[in-house]
């Protein structure tokens, strides 16, 4: 690159569904890079999603940013999308005679979001449960499937219109502070006076790079596979099905079911590929519940879903290094919560006040804070 375009107002540090969203919002008002250390964004755990649209669960703030995010999933109004970024799909948390502690709390939590249902409408619901293993349920009727890919693309789309720069195959490899931020990469040297840790599982890696502390983030694996149905059966229609101790799910995906066993392993940051006893294990919870007889898998992976100590999400300066804004912590709502975290990082980043629409909800900026209550020093 010439020397001129070696500086920028903003270099965003991942360009996964957090980085772009950010950098898409940050570009119409600033001159901004996108780093991506892959070949291609979304490579790791963006790619790997299978996204559902849902506001009753999750932490606080990942409620509120996802309420707050609903009316861009319902209405894009984007140049860049040409079909709905939501598909209706019913949830139902499902369980065990001894389970009946955790359905109830589960309600109790929910509230009027979900609908208590007995073992004979999750039998209706759910035709490949086995007789007698549900003792009752649980149905969100508001949830819906996202194109993850559509969302993506979008933000990538809107920011290179905007000006936006996109290097990928850029692996950070230094950070110095200075006047500016100097961010060195595989592909040579970027400076700003502003950088965004937008590395998701790298996140903590990158602050060290920095001279930073880590900010406690703790990368999750998550294996996922598919299978095929029963032969003659199409379980498109059939709602997810969701273990309500969270041990597995069930989504339908094109024909096909998608499988988990919901593992939540600690990982170091890597290209996190399944474990076998985690597919050993997830096969066994799935047959164990469902009358359906897994022969073969169809494909297999795994993806990395990072959380900070009380599970909220982090959009904030670091205190201790002027310049150095974090975007992290999204744990495995960062789809859903994407279109509002992305508008309130982007104005935090410029110093500005959150969005009132997303202020309503109840996201404050003390709560998306480094030294906010129950986050590591």
């Amino acid at each position: 690159m010439a020397q001129a375009e070696t500086r920028f107002d903003c270099i965003v540090i991942g360009a996964g569904i957090a980085g772009a969203s950010l950098a898409a919002e940050l570009a119409p008002h600033q001159k901004v890079l996108l780093l991506e250390r892959e070949s291609q964004p979304g490579y790791h755990t963006t790619g790997r999603s299978a996204a559902l649209f849902t506001e009753t669960y999750g932490p606080p703030v990942i409620r509120a940013l996802s309420r707050a995010s609903a009316g861009f999933f319902h209405n894009p109004q984007s140049a860049y999308l040409d079909h709905p970024l939501l598909h209706p799909r019913d949830v139902v948390f499902i369980a065990r005679d001894d389970q009946g502690d955790s359905l109830a709390h589960m309600q109790d939590e929910l509230g009027d979001a979900v609908t208590r249902i007995s073992a004979q409408a999750v039998a209706d619901a759910l035709p490949l449960v086995r007789p007698g293993y549900a003792s009752g349920g649980l149905l969100d009727k508001s949830a819906a499937d996202i194109d993850v890919n559509g969302l993506h693309q979008h933000y990538l789309k809107t920011f290179r219109a905007a000006g936006g720069v996109v290097e990928t195959r850029a692996e950070v490899l230094g950070l110095t502070s200075g006047p500016d931020w100097e961010v060195s990469t595989s592909k040579g040297s970027f400076h700003a006076p502003v950088v965004v840790n937008a590395a998701g599982a790298w996140a903590d890696e990158i602050a060290k790079l920095a001279g930073l502390s880590p900010a406690g983030l703790v990368p999750k694996r998550r294996t996922a596979l598919i299978v095929s149905a029963p032969s003659g059966i199409n379980p498109d229609p059939w709602p997810m099905t969701v273990d309500v101790d969270e041990e597995f799910y069930v989504k339908p995906d094109a024909g096909k079911l998608l499988i988990s066993p919901a593992d939540a392993t600690p990982s170091a940051p890597c290209d996190a590929q399944p474990d076998e006893m985690d597919v050993a294990i997830c096969i066994d919870r799935i047959e164990t519940a469902f009358d359906l007889q897994i022969r073969r898998i169809e494909s297999k992976w795994a993806g990395l879903r990072s959380f900070l100590p009380d599970g909220d999400p982090m959009a904030c300066y670091d205190p201790a290094a002027p310049g150095f804004f974090w975007l992290a912590g999204q744990g495995g709502y960062g789809i859903q919560s994407a279109p509002a975290l992305g508008r309130t990082a982007a104005a935090l980043v410029m110093g500005q006040p959150i969005p009132e629409d997303i202020a309503a909800q109840g996201v404050t900026e003390q709560s998306l804070t480094r030294t906010r209550a129950g986050m590591a020093a």
